[in-house]
C-alpha cells in the first residue's frame, strides 16, 4: 500500500509487539501500521482484531499484515521479535538465540531500502541495539534501544508511592544495562526540585528504604515474568513514548540505549543513558555528572555489556 502519514512497522507479534501496537493505536501515534510475524496467520488475526476497534480509536489508522518490502518507506521499524525471557533467565542469557534472529531480520529490512529509525525492544536490548547498528550500517542516531525507559518508569512509580505523589511529579531515572547491573541515579532524583536522596537520608532508615526501592525496581521484571509469563504492557507504553518523541519531533530527554563516544567516560558501548530524541533519532546524550559510586557502577555495567558486544563483532567480522 502507498504510505499515508507516519508509518510504523512492528516486527514480532508476541506479548511486547502486540502491547506496543495497541498503545500506538490508542494514542493515535501513526497513520499506517504494518504487522510482520513469522506466524502470518497470527498476524492476520491481530490485524483484524485491531481493525474491529477502529470506530473507538482516537484517530483512524490503517493496520495490515505485510512483509519486509513494506519497510522501504517506514518511519520506524520496531523489532520486538526473538526468544522471550523465561522464569529464572537473565536478559543476557538470550543473546546467542537472538543474535541469529536479528541478523536475518535486519538484513531483510535493509534490503527493502529502509532509511528510517530502528527501535529495538528485544532483550538483551543494549547488545541487540549494538547488533542492529553493526548489521544495518545506519548512523547510531537511527538505531535506538528501549534502554532503561521501563526501569526509569518503575523507579518513578516506586518513588511516587514512597512520597505519596503522582509518578508524573517525580523526576528520576535509571541508567546503564537494562538488566541486573542497572544503576539508580539517586544524585539527580527529585520531586519539585527537592532531592529525593536528601529527603530519604534525613530519616533513620533512609539507606534501607533506598536499598529496598532499588531492589524492587531491579527485580520487577522477574516478578512479573514469574506471575504472568512475560512483561508487555509497561514496555509497550514505553516504546510508544519513544515513538511519539520521534514521530512528533519532540526533542525530549528519554533514558534510551544509544552508542557512547566518550560520554560518561565510555566509548563504543550501547547502554541506557539520558538522550535527546527527535525526528532524527537519538541526537544528543546528556552527559551527567555522576557521584563517585554511580560512576563506578556505570563503568562496571558498561564493561559487562562490552564483553557481550564482542559476540556481535565476531559475527560481523
Amino acid at each position: 500500500m502507498k504510505k499515508v502519514g507516519n508509518k510504523v512497522v512492528v516486527v514480532g507479534l508476541g506479548a511486547v509487539g502486540v502491547s506496543y501496537a495497541y498503545s500506538m493505536l490508542n494514542q493515535a501515534l501513526c497513520d499506517d501500521m504494518v504487522l510482520i510475524d513469522i506466524n502470518r496467520t497470527r498476524a492476520e488475526g491481530e490485524a483484524r482484531d485491531f481493525r474491529h476497534g477502529m470506530p473507538y480509536a482516537a484517530s483512524p489508522a490503517r493496520i495490515y499484515v505485510g512483509d519486509y518490502d513494506d519497510c522501504s518507506d517506514a518511519d520506524i521499524v520496531c523489532i520486538c521479535a526473538g526468544a522471550a525471557q523465561a522464569p529464572g533467565e537473565t536478559r543476557l542469557d538470550l543473546i546467542d538465540k537472538n543474535l541469529r534472529i536479528f541478523r536475518d531480520i535486519v538484513s531483510k529490512v535493509m534490503a527493502s531500502g529502509f532509511d528510517g529509525i530502528f527501535l529495538v525492544a528485544s532483550n538483551p536490548v543494549d547488545v541487540l541495539s549494538y547488533a542492529v547498528l553493526r548489521f544495518s550500517g545506519l548512523p547510531k542516531e537511527r538505531v535506538i534501544g528501549s534502554g532503561t525507559i521501563l526501569d526509569s518508569a518503575r523507579f518513578r512509580v516506586c518513588l511516587g508511592n514512597e512520597f505519596d505523589v503522582a509518578p508524573w511529579s517525580v523526576d528520576a531515572m535509571m541508567i546503564g544495562e537494562h538488566g541486573d547491573s542497572i544503576i539508580a541515579l539517586w544524585s539527580t532524583a527529585n520531586i519539585a526540585g527537592m532531592s529525593v536522596q536528601k529527603m530519604l537520608e534525613q530519616s533513620e532508615d533512609g539507606q534501607a528504604r533506598m536499598d529496598k526501592i532499588y531492589t524492587t525496581v531491579r527485580n520487577a521484571a522477574y516478578e512479573v515474568i514469574a506471575a504472568k509469563g512475560s512483561t508487555s504492557h509497561g514496555i509497550g507504553m514505553g516504546l510508544s513514548r519513544i515513538s511519539n518523541a520521534i514521530l512528533h519531533n519532540q526533542g525530549v530527554v528519554l533514558p534510551v540505549s544509544t552508542l557512547l563516544e566518550g560520554e560518561f567516560g565510555q566509548k563504543g558501548v550501547y547502554i541506557g543513558v539520558p538522550t535527546v530524541v527527535n525526528r532524527q533519532g537519538a541526537v544528543r546524550i546528556i552527559d551527567l555528572q555522576l557521584s563517585d559510586d554511580e560512576a563506578e557502577r556505570f563503568a562496571r555495567s558498561a564493561e559487562l555489556l562490552k564483553s557481550y558486544q564482542r559476540k556481535v563483532d565476531e559475527m560481523v567480522g
